[in-house]
């Protein structure tokens, strides 16, 4: 790839970025220009699902510079052995998000993993957000978590991930499957995640809760995380919207992207104000 001039700590490349922490050094790409948004994804995969997922609720938003990084041990993002627990993995996003955005606060969206991640930066560092974002979030005391179901078509398509992920099972979900999430799930460090899950807790933020605009979406049919957990959050944080999505499961974002783009433009909407 070329090379661009960069600021002091980034390295910019047509298409792709990397900055420098003290454990690693993460690969991100971003979109726009103008207040930053950094997008984490799920587990297991890299910035390619959130991309392709959160591109979409983004459509027509203006003034936004969307940021997607590989979390350690995913994407092109590695995980060297001093990275032994999600508490590692925080330290690692709190330097990324400091270095990409500045002084200025960053909104701030999760999906699944990312979630738990993108819900710690904003409970430890309040100020430092402006908005927060989460679907389908990991969270510690998750329950009632019902059995996967599958709601579109005869279960019989894809390999076992897929058909385990997604209740809607259509060629088209298929597609955006193999495009968007094998090519993560091919490159995971496998060792990496095992040793980061053993840790995979995060302690909660000591002080108030977030009080800034926030946005809980969950899937219904979600068989990894269900949806109870997440609607806590409601009764927690002052001004969240929260929304379970019927018919949905853990791949909501694919499986609902015109639903999840409304949410997301109210969320920016109330974010801008």
């Amino acid at each position: 790839m070329e090379m661009r001039a960069a600021s002091p700590g980034r390295t910019h490349y047509v298409g792709a970025v990397e900055a420098r922490t003290g454990k690693t050094t993460v690969h991100y790409v971003e979109h726009g220009s103008g207040r930053p948004a950094v997008i984490l994804h799920g587990a297991g995969v890299d910035h390619r699902e959130s991309e392709a997922c959160f591109e979409l609720a983004f459509a027509g938003a203006t003034g936004i510079r969307r940021i997607y990084p590989d979390l350690p041990g995913m994407g092109r993002t590695p995980a060297p052995v001093e990275i032994r627990s999600a508490e590692d993995v925080l330290t690692v996003l709190l330097e990324f998000v400091e270095q990409v955005s500045g002084d200025e606060p960053s909104w701030l969206i999760g999906h699944s993993a990312g979630a738990h991640f993108a819900l710690a930066m904003a409970e430890r560092h309040p100020t430092r957000v402006a908005g927060l974002a989460l679907v389908c979030p990991l969270l510690p005391g998750i329950r009632d978590v019902p059995e996967h179901r599958v709601v579109v078509g005869s279960g019989g398509l894809g390999d076992e991930e897929f058909r385990g992920y997604f209740v809607v099972q259509t060629p088209e979900m298929l597609e955006r499957y193999e495009r968007f999430v094998v090519p993560g799930m091919e490159l995971a460090d496998e060792t990496a995640m095992e040793r980061i899950g053993e840790r995979w807790e995060l302690a909660p933020g000591e002080g108030t809760p977030f009080d800034g605009p926030t946005l809980v979406v969950a899937g219904r049919l979600d068989s990894t995380v269900g949806y109870a957990a997440a609607l806590d959050l409601a009764d927690r944080y002052p001004h969240a919207t929260a929304a379970v999505l019927d018919d949905t499961g853990h791949a909501l974002p694919h499986e609902r992207p015109e639903l999840l783009r409304a949410l997301i433009q109210d969320w920016l909407d109330r974010v801008s104000r």
